[in-house]
């Protein structure tokens, strides 16, 4: 906080774009605008004269105009038209910035102009998505499809497998993967090129700055598309051109905030675990459907955390750097006060997730969301293998074709009939988490 005040380089820039014009026999004119809006130009006062030795190039216009010491603002972009060969000393070059930052300065301090509706906007952004929500619904016409997401690698190639298999009767949409170690997901993106089956990698939830190396690898595996669970990684990957599938952690709880994901350049968006089963039709009632997917078998996530319970107790290391990566070979669960195990996972930025140890299904609402027009639906995994795997993936299959009802599904699987979030059963009170 001291550095916000002491006169230190700010800790958050704002990039700029500048495009210059440097003409023969005219002056130097620059233009700027900042991501805020903010905009300013200048020009030099002497009209520019022919180049004896040094002309003017765009690498000296980059290092000059991009001197803004403890500014807020960092150069982003750069574009120049030359006429001819100009020489500008250096000197006009620094003249020209600084007047530029003075007359940008002045324009961000301007307020916007502002109006108030006379009315209430959000009943007509309601509307105007209900009658959206209608029109899709109506020329709905697509088979429903099945997403899985996966843990780990041999749990993808068990889910390929089967849906190879039984493509007939499974017809699988996509994967999405979130594993622990960020290297594994370049064979996963491979493996789904073989099986023709698209592979979408999980972005971690918390994105702090220093971690965009994360989404750096992830794109150069150039995935199918991303499972993005923060804003900075949606915005990433759609300036990228790479679809980007908004997940439960951008909670869109109404169609308002579903259609802001979705302005933002979201493929499609996960309905928020907070919704119960009526919430969630609501929603589905004034959203068009298109938009939307619904996971309809999990193990709830109940806590997501800094600490790092692998770190801390199996290794004598104190931090990722030095930990020994125990993640890889451990398996960890918490029990709580009445003697259920709750699984943990690590992700690739070594956050932990605990999970509830009962699965939950939403298979009973699936034929009202399908009768809705939504046609996208996820189950995730946790440690499933084998054939509790084949078994969960070909309940669901059989319930999206509709050879099942929902209550045989969640009856089948043992799961929690629940649509949203538990209360859960994790309580520490006396007792302390035992590590098993």
């Amino acid at each position: 906080m001291r550095k916000t005040y002491s006169g230190a380089d700010p800790q958050r820039r704002v990039p700029l774009d500048i495009a210059v014009e440097a003409v023969i026999g005219e002056p130097l004119r620059v233009w700027v605008t900042a991501e805020t809006g903010a905009s300013a130009w200048a020009e030099a006062e002497q009209p520019l004269e022919e180049a004896r030795k040094h002309p003017l190039t765009e690498e000296v216009l980059l290092e000059q105009l991009g001197r803004l010491g403890a500014t807020v603002y960092e150069l982003r972009n750069l574009t120049a038209k030359f006429g001819g060969r100009p020489m500008v000393p250096l000197s006009v070059l620094g003249a020209v910035r600084k007047q530029l930052i003075e007359r940008l300065e002045a324009s961000a301090a301007e307020l916007p102009a502002r109006t108030l509706a006379e009315r209430p906007i959000v009943p007509e952004l309601r509307a105007e998505l209900q009658k959206a929500a209608e029109a899709e619904i109506a020329t709905e016409n697509n088979e429903p499809e099945l997403w899985v997401l996966c843990r780990s690698l041999p749990q993808l190639g068990e889910v390929l497998e089967f849906a190879g298999n039984a493509a007939a009767e499974f017809p699988l949409a996509g994967v999405y993967v979130d594993f622990m170690d960020i290297r594994e997901y370049r064979e996963a993106v491979a493996r789904g090129r073989e099986a023709n089956v698209p592979v979408y990698p999980a972005t971690p939830r918390i994105q702090k700055p220093g971690e965009m190396g994360i989404f750096h690898a992830l794109a150069k595996y150039e995935p199918a598309g991303v499972l993005v669970r923060n804003l900075s990684g949606l915005r990433y990957y759609v300036e990228r051109k790479i679809p980007a599938v908004a997940d439960f952690s951008l909670n869109a709880a109404n169609e308002l905030t579903a259609a802001f994901l979705r302005g933002w350049g979201a493929e499609r968006v996960t309905a928020s675990y907070d919704l119960n089963r009526e919430q969630l039709l609501e929603l589905v009632a004034a959203t068009p459907p298109a938009w939307l997917e619904v996971v309809i078998h999990q193990h709830m996530p109940m806590f997501h955390m800094e600490h790092c319970v692998f770190c801390a107790v199996l290794s004598p290391g104190t931090n990722k750097t030095n930990c020994g990566r125990p993640c890889d070979t451990h398996l960890v669960e918490l029990r709580d006060r009445i003697g259920m195990e709750h699984p943990l996972t690590a992700d690739v930025g070594c956050r932990n997730t605990l999970y509830n140890a009962q699965p939950q299904s939403g298979a009973e609402v699936a034929n009202e969301l399908l009768g809705r027009g939504v046609r996208r639906f996820r189950v995730e995994l946790l440690r499933d293998s084998g054939e509790p795997l084949r078994r969960t993936l070909g309940l669901y299959g059989d319930l999206l074709a509709g050879r099942v009802r929902g209550r045989e599904v969640w009856q089948s699987l043992a799961a929690s009939n629940r649509v949203g979030v538990t209360r859960g059963t994790l309580e520490t009170k006396r007792d302390p988490l035992a590590i098993v």
